[in-house]
C-alpha cells in the first residue's frame, strides 16, 4: 500500500492586477475540490474515479473556463472539449466540440469504457452521449453574462481573447491587447490567461489517472481543437505518473508536453519534481504553460512559466496547499 495524493488547476496565467477577491473566489473553488477528492481517496475510490469527480465539480462551477461557464466560439457559442486517461493498461478517452452534454469529462470517460475507440468528436460525440443516457442542456447552459461581454471586447480587438474573465482595468482592456507582442503561431493574441480545468491523481493502491476539461479560446474560430483532448499532449497517465496540462494549446501540442512528463521519468530516470522542471524548462520553446503531476509514489508537483497558475495538491501525509502565484 503506497500514499495518495491529488493536485487540481484552474488554468494557467494570471493578471498581476487580478482583484484580491477573484483570487480568493479562486482559491475557495480549487479547496473545494480538493476537499472532495481527499474524502473520495479516504474512501478508498480509485483514481480514475476521484479524478471524474473532481473535474466535474470543476465543470458544474462557472469560476473556471470548463462547463458551464465556457469560453465561447466567434459565433456566440460553446464548443468544449475534455480527456481523461487511466495509467494502469494506459485506457483514455476524449472528446471535442460538444454543446449539450453537462460535464464533458464524464462523457470522455464513457468513450473509453463503452465505445471501442479513444477520441469521439462534433456530432459523433453528441449522438454518442444521447446513446448513453447522459445529461443534456441547451447551449445557452454554458453561456455566462460575463462571457458574453467579453466575446465582445474580443471582436473589437479582432483577436483571439485569453484574460477573458480579468477586468478591464488600465493597460489590461482590449484595445491593449492589440498592442500585445505575444503571438501565437506567429500571430498577435491578447494577454495569456485561459482558465482550463484539470485534476492528477495517485491512490493508495499507486494507481494514477488525470482529466482536463476546457471551453477553448474566447473567439476562436468554429471547430478549434485545443490540447485538452489530446492524449499525451494535455492529458496523460501511466504506471509512473499522471499529468494534466493548462495554457498555449498550441505550444502543449507541439511538445507533447503531458507525456513529456512520464518519456523522462522513463527514459532519463528522473523523479517527479526533476520531470516536471526539466520539461517546462526545455520542452516549451516559446510557448507559455504548466502542470500539476503526480507519481505512483505519493509524490505531488506542479510547474509553470507563466505569471502564476491556479492550483492546488494535497498529500496523504496532511499536506496541502492552494496558490495562484
Amino acid at each position: 500500500m503506497g500514499a495518495w495524493a491529488i493536485a487540481v488547476h484552474g488554468g494557467a496565467g494570471v493578471d498581476p492586477n487580478l482583484p484580491k477577491e477573484r483570487q480568493e473566489e479562486a482559491k475557495r473553488l480549487l479547496t473545494r475540490c480538493l476537499d472532495i477528492g481527499i474524502s473520495a481517496l479516504r474512501s478508498n475510490l480509485p483514481a480514475i474515479d476521484v479524478v471524474e469527480l473532481v473535474v466535474r465539480e470543476l465543470e458544474t462551477d462557472p469560476l473556471f473556463n470548463s462547463g458551464r461557464g465556457s469560453a465561447l466560439t466567434e459565433n456566440g457559442t460553446v464548443e468544449m472539449e475534455a480527456s481523461i486517461m487511466d495509467g494502469p493498461k494506459r485506457r483514455c478517452g476524449a472528446v471535442s466540440g460538444l454543446t449539450t452534454v453537462k460535464n464533458p469529462v464524464s462523457l470522455a470517460r464513457l468513450v473509453m469504457e463503452k465505445s471501442p475507440h479513444s477520441y469521439l468528436a462534433f456530432s459523433g460525440a453528441e449522438e454518442f452521449a444521447r446513446k448513453q443516457g447522459v445529461e443534456l442542456v441547451d447551449n445557452e447552459y454554458f453561456i455566462t453574462e460575463d462571457n458574453v461581454g467579453m466575446l465582445k471586447l474580443a471582436k473589437e480587438a479582432n483577436s483571439i481573447l485569453f484574460d477573458y474573465r480579468i477586468p478591464t482595468i488600465g493597460t489590461c482592456g482590449a484595445g491593449a491587447a492589440m498592442d500585445s507582442p505575444l503571438q501565437m503561431n506567429g500571430l498577435p493574441i491578447s494577454v495569456y490567461a485561459p482558465e482550463t480545468v484539470g485534476c492528477v491523481v495517485v491512490d493508495k493502491e499507486g494507481r494514477c489517472a488525470a482529466a482536463t476539461s476546457t471551453g477553448g479560446l474566447m473567439n476562436k474560430m468554429t471547430g478549434r481543437i485545443g490540447d485538452s483532448p489530446l492524449i499525451g499532449s494535455g492529458t496523460y497517465a501511466s504506471d509512473l505518473c499522471g499529468v494534466s496540462c493548462t495554457g498555449e494549446g498550441e505550444a502543449i501540442i507541439r511538445s507533447t508536453l503531458a507525456r513529456e512528463v512520464a518519456a523522462v521519468m522513463e527514459y532519463k530516470g528522473l523523479n517527479l519534481h526533476e520531470a516536471v522542471d526539466y520539461v517546462i524548462k526545455n520542452r516549451l520553446d516559446e510557448g507559455k504553460a504548466g502542470l500539476i503531476a503526480v507519481s505512483k509514489n505519493g509524490e505531488v508537483a506542479c510547474g509553470f512559466n507563466t505569471t502564476g497558475m491556479f492550483r492546488g495538491c494535497a498529500t496523504e501525509d496532511g499536506f496541502m496547499e492552494v496558490g495562484v502565484w
